[in-house]
């Protein structure tokens, strides 16, 4: 499993770790990734997201919840019309 995010895309980063005598060790920051179960087309789903993710979603759910209603029919519309490609 790799350390991102998927929904905001953060990543480990790296630097170095400074003593009193200023001699540098390198070192990783992780990003602080959590377990979350979010409903997703009225499924649970279990998703590893990190804790600014979770307060943003947290923050928006309402928002986020009449904006899934709002978009499901045209998300629907768009997945019924077939594209037809042409082979030249």
């Amino acid at each position: 499993m790799s350390r991102i995010c998927p929904l905001t895309g953060k990543h480990p980063v790296s630097g170095n770790n400074r003593s009193h005598s200023l001699r540098a060790t390198r070192r990783k920051w992780n990003v602080n990734l959590q377990k979350a179960t979010i409903i997703v087309d009225g499924k649970p789903t279990t998703i590893r997201c990190s804790t600014k993710a979770l307060r943003t979603l947290r923050k928006n759910q309402k928002n986020i919840n009449a904006e899934a209603k709002a978009a499901a029919p045209t998300v629907q519309a768009e997945v019924a019309e077939p594209t037809t490609a042409t082979a030249e």
